[in-house]
């Protein structure tokens, strides 16, 4: 991409914001300020104060100029000296102790307010449908979290001063220049109404580029997660060059929108200096001509001129408040996007705990069908005795996982429900019913934390004895006590710090430690070598005796034992039975055994 610094570059593709939503100007600030300043009212109320104590004192320097140059240069009424010394010192204690307790109060309400958002951001996406969770890249919502809030927080700072120091300032200073000349006040303050009409005019643009450039950094954000989490794969195939590339194009993209904002935000600064030199000029002729025929003294001149010099800035900077409020609009509505972001897995009102007896699992009648019309349940029927296991088996798409989700309720089915002791889950407590499940994934998720706080999660306590109880059920404490320091070893980022075997062995040791009576597994040896398989399916067999077992096979070999097989395809149980039945049928599941077993391919 040329560089380019007075002109737009016109042939960029552009592609949908996924997380903008559009909010007008009004809706962003009456929700900032009934969601987070009106609860700190009386911050706001201080931070005023000041403002205004800080503008007051601006103001009524004015004044003591004129009395300065026509009482003591010109006069020479010497006992207004003391009198003008004293008040000067006065004005400017109060003037800097306001400005100091206004700019820390508002410096902390912009900063709660974006800790607020970042908080209301987390929860959101802790509690959002894991559909639309998983169909958002994760870069997206590191950009948000980062880039978005941070533009946000520069933007309102710039608006609360503009709109609280400044707003007041320029009433003050225009109030003393009224008084020392109301006509000649009128000349400058008449160059402020075109100044505000071409800032509203530049708004639409600087809206339109500030979305595109955090549109266009949550790309860089979703590109350098993706390089990270894939670097071995693009070393290995050769392909840096090619992500540097993708990545160049993405930051030329933002660089361009940047410059668009900029261009936008610098056309203010010149003709706001440009009005304001129009009435600079006018007054100075009007002062000229009035002092030159005595009817204004030079302190009278000098005061005007002092205020007028002071009042640029506050007006300059009032009138460009559009255009740093359109910044923070478009970064507010990416923000406001996610966390007003419908969900649809929520509690019932009259929602109630779970009341286990048996743990007994039935699904009657499912239909499942993905956001892209994907069709992965069709009328899925199944009862699964309580203390018993079952195994879902079947080609990759057949719907096994999907039903993992649906018993935990990360989604909900399209049609017909999930009971457990006759209760329906979509009536139950969310945290009652996830409380009583416990679930192992092919994939172990281990957090960048201890051993032992890995173990503990999501039960009641750290109780030490406990945790290596479960270890050692878990076929984990020896490895972990090979650490020098044990259970307080950090497992790493997504548990790099440990085997693939390892990783497996902490998650079922997390699974015990919870204690649950329902267990899911989701293919939790497929990516075992064979020793680590035989460790990881003892510590298995020990981790669901005694529970109600649900779990996805990939290796057949693994579920010889299980009470019930259950075949599916196409979203529908076609084969059912015990590994032996199921062998001697000749069905699917006999084909499938015979692929992984003796290297046949006719399936």
């Amino acid at each position: 991409m040329k560089d380019s610094l007075f002109k737009d570059v016109r042939d960029i593709e552009r592609e949908d914001d996924s997380l903008q939503k559009n909010y007008t100007t009004r809706q962003i600030v009456e929700r900032v300020w009934r969601e987070n300043l009106y609860p700190r009212r009386k911050l706001v109320i201080l931070a005023m104060i000041a403002m205004l104590f800080a503008a007051a004192t601006t103001g009524l320097m004015v004044p003591a100029i004129k009395f300065a140059i026509d009482d003591i240069f010109v006069a020479r009424k010497m006992e207004f000296v003391y009198y003008l010394a004293g008040a000067t010192f006065l004005i400017t204690l109060v003037k800097s102790v306001s400005e100091y307790v206004s700019k820390l109060t508002m410096g902390y309400l912009g900063n709660r307010f974006i800790a607020d958002i970042r908080i209301s951001l987390y929860e959101k996406l802790t509690y959002a449908d894991m559909q639309w969770i998983e169909g958002t890249h994760s870069g997206l919502f590191l950009s948000n979290f980062l880039s978005d809030t941070n533009f946000i927080r520069d933007t309102a700072s710039r608006v609360i001063i503009a709109l609280g120091e400044n707003l007041t300032k320029a009433i003050f200073l225009s109030l003393a220049m009224i008084w020392l000349d109301p006509l000649m006040s009128m000349i400058i303050l008449l160059s402020m109404p075109p100044a505000i009409f071409f800032m509203n005019r530049q708004r639409g643009e600087m809206n339109r580029a500030t979305k595109k450039t955090l549109q266009e950094t949550g790309n860089l954000s979703k590109l350098i997660t993706q390089t990270l989490r894939s670097l071995r794969v693009v070393r290995a195939y050769g392909q840096e060059q090619r992500e540097i590339n993708r990545a160049r194009q993405t930051i030329e993209r933002a660089l361009e929108f940047s410059m668009r904002s900029l261009r936008a935000r610098s056309k203010s600064g010149p003709v706001v200096e440009l009005l304001a030199g129009v009435g600079f000029s006018g007054a100075i002729l009007f002062a000229g001509m009035e002092g030159a025929q005595g009817r204004m003294t030079i302190g009278e001149f000098s005061a005007f001129l002092a205020a007028a010099m002071l009042l640029y800035q506050p007006l300059k900077s009032l009138a460009q408040l559009q255009i740093s409020l359109q910044e923070g609009v478009a970064a507010s509505g990416r923000v406001f996007g996610i966390i007003d972001q419908p969900q649809t897995m929520i509690e019932p009102a009259d929602a109630t705990e779970l009341k286990l007896t048996r743990g007994a699992i039935s699904f009657e009648g499912l239909d499942f069908s993905y956001e892209d019309g994907n069709r992965v349940l069709s009328n899925f029927t199944l009862d699964i005795p309580a203390g018993k296991s079952v195994a879902l088996v079947g080609p990759s798409g057949a719907g096994k996982s999907t039903i993992l989700n649906l018993v935990l309720r990360f989604f909900d089915p399209d049609k017909g429900k999930i009971l457990i002791d006759g209760q329906d889950i979509s009536q139950l407590k969310l945290n009652s019913l996830r409380a009583n499940i416990a679930l192992v994934t092919q994939d172990p998720i281990l957090f960048d934390d201890t051993l032992e706080a890995n173990i503990a999660y999501g039960s009641k306590g750290t109780d030490a004895a406990k945790v290596a109880q479960a270890a050692k059920a878990a076929a984990a404490h020896d490895f972990i006590m090979a650490f020098s320091r044990g259970y307080k070893t950090s497992a790493g980022e997504a548990g790099n710090n440990l085997s693939g075997g390892e990783r497996q062995r902490v998650a079922i040791a997390r699974a015990l430690m919870h204690d649950a009576p329902i267990l899911l597994l989701d293919e939790p040896t497929s990516a075992l070598d064979s020793q680590a398989e035989e460790k990881v399916q003892k510590a298995l067999s020990r981790l669901m005796k005694g529970r109600t077992v649900l779990m996805i096979a990939h290796r057949l070999s693994t579920i010889k034992d299980v009470d019930i097989i259950c075949v599916l395809d196409k979203g529908r149980i076609v084969e059912q039975g015990t590994h032996n039945e199921l062998l001697a049928s000749g069905g699917l599941y006999s084909r499938l055994y015979k692929t992984q077993f003796e290297g046949r391919d006719d399936i």
